[in-house]
Order: structure tokens, then C-alpha cells, then sequence
């Protein structure tokens, strides 16, 4: 604002120092025209006096007074005869003129910018440009009323003020309204989502109570078969038992102690409750198809899972899941087959 202020206020001081110049140029020309023409000279005085006299309310205005100093026409007519007084100085040399920067900090600061007398603080005007009239011994002087032109930077720098405080509390207000709009806008979001998310937990919860009654199923199921003994299985493709290998043993172990198979670099290995790991020779398709599907469900291309190996369900991304099992390995199920995975615990 302090920059705004002195730019514009730098504006209007170089429009006050261009109107004084060319108001004293343009009487100067005018007076020494009258001269040339023969004009008497009180005749030009009595002119000139009418034409300035009460001016000196204004923000500039002339005078004119001779090479001695004595003052001929003045705005008031009491000064009239009087000597220029000392005090009344000019803020810069006669070959030189007064730019708005110097005028700006000679109204500021009070104190002169290379004038050729002190400046005094009671005096209400100031001296910025003298020209010459020709074939004559009169000057004409341009004078800044200083105390008019101190009320209209005075005005100025009100209506900035004015201005910054209304754009201010524009600002402001329109500011807490916008907040106000997003905040809102992210209130129904997080609703939305909070609905979302408990849906999602409702779901999980869901999944979480069927694999538990599914997996008490199956070791119902598991002991009834048990009860009946092997005479039930005769005939039957579902194995109750898988060949593995570790280093060159052959070792059989039972397809209740597996927890998850699985393949990595074309090798298919099968974890055990117990954390035992075994390798077989048969492929994920062919084990598979040889196992009980209601004890194992086929995860993805990599992993077929025992539901007893489930500790717990995690949502997962879009739409997918995350099988958090007994030995801390995390399955993926991918959002195709996460609906057959619901309906495998459902079955």
C-alpha cells in the first residue's frame, strides 16, 4: 500500500510540477508578447494581477516579481512590494527544475533538495520553477501550495486506506464463505466415505463370521469321515494324502496339516501348519484337482489356500481381498474371483 500511495502520489506531484511549468512559460510568452507589442507596462501588471489574484488557494499559482526581488503581482495583493523574503527558497537551482521524487520527499520529510536557501517550516508555499520574461528585468515564479497539496495526498492516502480495508474484509468474508462451501463439500465426502467404509467393515465382518462357521463345518466334517474310516474313500479321487520331498527323502504328509501350496519359479512347494516347507512334483492344476474343494479354495495362479490356514479376511485395493494366514503370509485375491471366494464360505 506504502508503494501504491507513493507511486500515485508521485503521479500527481509530476502533474502539479508540468502544470506550473507550463502555466509560468505561457505567461512569461504572454507578457513578453505585450512588451514586444508595446503594452504599457502597468497596463501588464494591472493584467496580470487580476488574472492570478486569489489563487494562491489553489494547489499552484504564480507570481511575478523583478530582478531585485521585490514582488510586482501576487495572488495577495499585501505581499505585493515586498521583498522576496530569504525564507522563501527555491528547492533547486535556477538552471535546474524539480522533479517529483525530490518534491515527494521535500513534502515528506520537510527539508529542501539542493535549494539555494533553508527551508522553513511555516512557510505555506514553495518556489519550483522560475522562467525569465524577455526584453524585461520580471520573472515569473511558480508556486506549490504546500498545505493544499499535503490535504490532497492526505485524501489520497485515506481513499487507499478506504480501498485495502473494503478489499480486505471482501477478501475475508469471501474467504470464510469459501471455506465454509469446501468444508461442506468435504464433510459430505468423508460421509459418503465413512458410509462406504462401514459397509466395507459390515462386509468384512460378514466374511470373517462365515469363515468361521465354515471352517467348523469342515472339522466336523473332517471328523465324521474320520468316524466312518477309510472304507468311505475307496473309489474316491479326493487324496488324503500328498507325496513330497525334502532333499531326497519321499515324505507323505496329510492334506489337513497343509496350510497353502504354492509355485515360484516353476517349482511347487506346500507350506505346512506347523511351518514346514515340502516340495512336489506335481503342478498347482494337477494337485488341485485331487483335492478336497471344500478345504481348499484356488487363490489366484500362484496359490491354493486351506480354509484352515485363514486367520483373517482384509479388504484390498478395488474390490479385492487379502488373506492374512496363520504363518503371516498375505494371499491376494483379485476382484474376479473374490466373488467365488464369498460364495465358497457360504457353500
Amino acid at each position: 500500500m506504502n508503494y501504491l500511495i507513493k507511486v500515485s502520489t508521485s503521479q500527481f506531484l509530476e502533474i502539479q510540477i508540468e502544470s506550473s511549468q507550463r502555466e509560468a512559460r505561457e505567461f512569461s510568452n504572454l507578457v513578453s508578447f505585450q512588451i514586444a507589442n508595446g503594452t504599457h507596462r502597468d497596463t501588464i501588471i494591472n493584467n496580470i494581477q487580476k488574472s492570478i489574484e486569489g489563487t494562491n488557494i489553489e494547489s499552484g499559482f504564480i507570481c511575478m516579481f523583478d530582478w531585485s526581488g521585490v514582488e510586482i503581482c501576487h495572488p495577495d495583493p499585501q505581499k505585493i512590494g515586498k521583498k522576496v523574503s530569504p525564507n522563501e527558497s527555491y528547492v533547486r537551482p535556477l538552471d535546474d527544475g524539480i522533479d517529483s521524487e525530490d518534491f515527494y520527499q521535500l513534502l515528506k520529510n520537510k527539508e529542501q533538495r539542493g535549494g539555494l536557501r533553508e527551508f522553513s517550516t511555516n512557510r505555506s508555499s514553495e518556489i519550483i520553477y522560475l522562467y525569465p520574461v524577455k526584453n524585461s528585468d520580471w520573472i515569473i515564479a511558480a508556486h506549490a501550495n504546500i498545505d493544499k497539496i499535503d490535504k490532497e495526498i492526505n485524501k489520497l492516502k485515506v481513499t487507499f486506506i478506504l480501498v485495502y480495508l473494503l478489499t480486505g474484509i471482501s477478501i475475508i468474508l469471501l474467504s470464510v464463505i469459501f471455506i465454509r462451501y469446501l468444508s461442506n463439500y468435504f464433510e459430505k465426502e468423508l460421509e459418503l466415505k465413512n458410509q462406504l467404509l462401514m459397509g466395507e467393515v459390515l462386509t468384512l465382518s460378514k466374511l470373517n463370521a462365515n469363515l468361521t462357521d465354515y471352517r467348523n463345518k469342515i472339522n466336523e466334517k473332517i471328523d465324521t469321515e474320520i468316524d466312518l474310516g477309510d472304507e468311505n474313500d475307496e473309489g474316491s479321487k479326493i487324496k488324503k494324502r500328498v507325496l513330497t520331498y525334502v532333499k531326497d527323502k519321499l515324505i507323505s504328509i496329510k492334506v489337513e496339516q497343509i496350510a497353502f501350496i504354492f509355485t515360484e519359479l516353476s517349482i511347487t512347494s506346500i507350506m505346512c501348519l506347523d511351518g514346514k516347507k515340502y516340495t512336489s512334483n506335481s503342478s498347482l492344476d494337477e494337485l488341485y484337482s485331487s483335492l478336497d474343494h471344500s478345504i481348499f479354495f484356488r487363490a489366484n495362479r500362484q496359490y491354493i489356500i486351506s480354509v484352515k490356514a485363514i486367520d483373517e479376511i482384509l479388504k484390498y485395493g478395488n474390490n479385492q481381498l487379502k488373506i492374512k494366514t496363520k504363518l503371516d503370509t498375505a494371499i491376494i485375491i483379485s476382484k474376479n474371483t473374490a466373488s467365488e471366494f464369498k460364495k465358497w464360505l457360504n457353500s
